[in-house]
């Protein structure tokens, strides 16, 4: 498959909580934690599970930065 998305991130799942309608995504990118939330149906669907391999596309139109 290709994307056009440039922010591809390639992680493995750490976690997975379903809820009603949405689910939460935990992923681990080289050390760094990233949460995604998904309907449940395509969670389901795409079989996720603790440990997969995974990659992480990123499109959106605001990206917050913060200094410390």
């Amino acid at each position: 498959m290709q994307l056009s998305a440039r922010n591809q991130l390639e992680g493995s799942i750490t976690g997975v909580q379903l809820g009603n309608v949405m689910a939460e995504v935990t992923v681990d990118v080289g050390g760094q934690e990233l949460v995604s939330v998904i309907t449940r149906k395509s969670a389901e669907t795409m079989g996720l599970k603790d440990g997969d391999a995974i990659v992480v596309v990123i499109k959106s139109t605001e990206v917050m930065l913060a200094t410390e």
